[in-house]
This record gives structure tokens, C-alpha cells and sequence, in this order.
């Protein structure tokens, strides 16, 4: 096992998981549904998204709150212990667009659907 105490190591070892930081960049503009962050994020898996969610929680990076309606709705929201890792979103945005050439929106275009002549 890498250094446990460096700071560095400790940081990654939450933050490289697999959709973890773009999970933490949508939660940055405020709360979010589950089926708001499953849209968002094309390609990850409801089981995955689960995952991440709960180990995000239990890190204490992550809120999650339950509305007491029917049907039950669920809403996300960063911690303040998770607004503190935006910047390291915001370096890689800024380090994306000058060193990378990435000047896109981190957002999915959206489909379009094509008519059928």
C-alpha cells in the first residue's frame, strides 16, 4: 500500500475512482436526483452510480437526503468537505482547455434524433 499518510495519496485514493470527480463536478452547481446524475454521466450503470454514491457518502463528501413523498424522492448534494475538492475540478478544467486543447462545455451534447424519410 502506497504512503497512508500523505496527503496526496489519501486524496486519490478517494477522488481516481471511475466517475467519482465527474460525479463531484455536477454536484458543484447544487443538488441533484439520482436520474439527473444518471443523464448527466452517459454510459455509467445505475449499480455503479450507486456504488460511488454510497462510498462517497460514507467518505462524508457527499449528502444524500430523502423527501418523505410518494413516490420517495432522493437528492445529492456536496458537503462541505466536498465543496472543498471543486477547485481540483476547476485545475482540471483550466488545465483541459490551455494544455489539452478541451474547450467543450463537460456536459453531453445532446442527441438528436434524425427523421426517418
Amino acid at each position: 500500500m502506497p504512503n497512508s499518510d500523505c496527503p496526496v495519496c489519501r486524496t486519490a485514493d478517494i477522488v481516481c475512482g471511475k466517475w467519482t470527480l465527474l460525479i463531484i463536478r455536477d454536484l458543484a452547481d447544487g443538488r441533484a436526483r439520482f436520474c439527473e446524475l444518471e443523464r448527466s454521466l452517459g454510459g455509467i450503470s445505475p449499480r455503479t452510480l450507486s456504488l460511488r454514491l454510497r462510498a462517497l457518502e460514507e467518505e462524508g463528501i457527499v449528502h444524500r437526503r430523502t423527501y418523505p413523498e410518494v413516490p420517495p424522492r432522493v437528492e445529492y448534494a456536496l458537503t462541505e468537505k466536498g465543496r472543498a475538492l471543486v477547485p481540483i475540478i476547476e485545475s482540471m478544467r483550466a488545465y483541459g482547455t490551455e494544455w489539452l486543447g478541451a474547450a467543450g462545455t463537460c456536459t453531453e451534447p445532446p442527441e438528436i434524433e434524425l427523421a426517418v424519410a
